[in-house]
């Protein structure tokens, strides 16, 4: 696999600082039941990076010493991991939100029968990966036979009553574009997706969130192999957007992962690009990270080009 943060650590990209911190974002381990190609994490089945429990203890800690309001729980498959039910549990007695980064087709893995019902009765919010309402399109990119057991999820959340107003079950989708070049307009695509998935499936949801590729790790080297780095990166610059400064994730979130190590965000935590004087999940108990410097390279144009990209979609 070919490394990419020597092509993004000389970067003008501006620099930028963390206002608060309202979100713990937590990669609990690598492994995955699916391989996708734009997988900035390189999980799979075959990963056996998972979170300890000691480490895991100290999230609900780190929660209430904090006083944060939103646990985003990421993988891999982050419901792979032995401990994730007892850490849900534990935050959502602490009144926390919780976010389960969910591929879907996890729900029909063995051992995990029970899982949606699980994420409902926690009211644990959804957000589920669906890179297109064609069998084809998500097919090509996730793997054969994902987009069947994708449907089957999602009709299996909203039996629950997920996607359905006013149940207080949120369910939201992520599209990753296929190739490199920015996600459409993310509210031109949502009404797509509400359309055919309503028409051909009988299914609804609450949101869709547009995400850019970063041309890190699996993605960013098969740009490398295929010579198309450079002219991604250059698009992603003739994007850029200043406006889209002011609402990065990583302004006011922590990214931390499966050892316990704190990051900026998901994307410097898989370039190992560590917070200034690099710090662990432990030394949030006493350390308040606000109005700190976020750390940055040219992969940060990723998040900041056209409509701008974030964990919640476009900015």
């Amino acid at each position: 696999m070919h490394e990419t943060l020597p092509l993004l650590e000389v970067s003008d990209f501006p620099p930028i600082r963390r206002e608060r911190i309202d979100t713990l974002q937590v990669n609990i381990g690598y492994k995955c039941n699916q391989s996708c190609v734009h997988c900035h994490v390189n999980a799979g089945p075959n990963r056996t990076e998972m979170m300890s429990g000691e480490n895991l203890a100290l999230i609900p800690e780190v929660l209430r010493a904090r006083k944060m309001t939103s646990l985003d729980i990421t993988g891999g498959a982050p419901e792979l991991h032995p401990g994730f039910r007892d850490l849900v549990s534990a935050a959502r007695a602490l009144g926390v939100q919780v976010i389960d980064r969910c591929n879907l087709t996890i729900l029909f893995e063995p051992g995990q029968e029970d899982l949606a019902g699980f994420l409902a009765r926690q009211r644990v919010e959804v957000v589920a990966s669906l890179p297109c309402y064609s069998l084809d399109n998500v097919d090509r990119q996730r793997g054969k036979g994902v987009f069947d057991k994708s449907i089957a999820a999602l009709q299996k959340l909203n039996a629950l009553g997920y996607g359905h107003a006013d149940s207080g079950l949120v369910l939201n989708l992520v599209y990753n574009p296929q190739g490199p070049f920015l996600p459409p307009d993310q509210q031109a695509l949502e009404a797509d997706y509400r359309r055919e998935l309503l028409a051909h499936f009988d299914i609804v949801f609450n949101q869709l969130f547009a995400l850019a590729n970063m041309p890190i790790k699996r993605f960013g080297s098969a740009l490398v192999s295929k010579g198309q780095f450079a002219d991604y990166m250059q698009l992603l610059k003739d994007s850029y957007s200043a406006a889209n400064l002011e609402g990065v994730m990583c302004r006011s979130l922590v990214s931390v992962d499966w050892q316990g190590n704190l990051y900026d965000c998901d994307f410097n935590q898989q370039l190992d690009i560590a917070v200034p004087g690099r710090a662990h999940l432990r030394d949030l108990l006493q350390r308040d990270m606000r109005n700190t410097p976020i750390r940055v390279a040219d992969h940060c144009y990723g998040c900041t080009a056209g409509q701008g990209s974030s964990c919640g979609g476009a900015l």
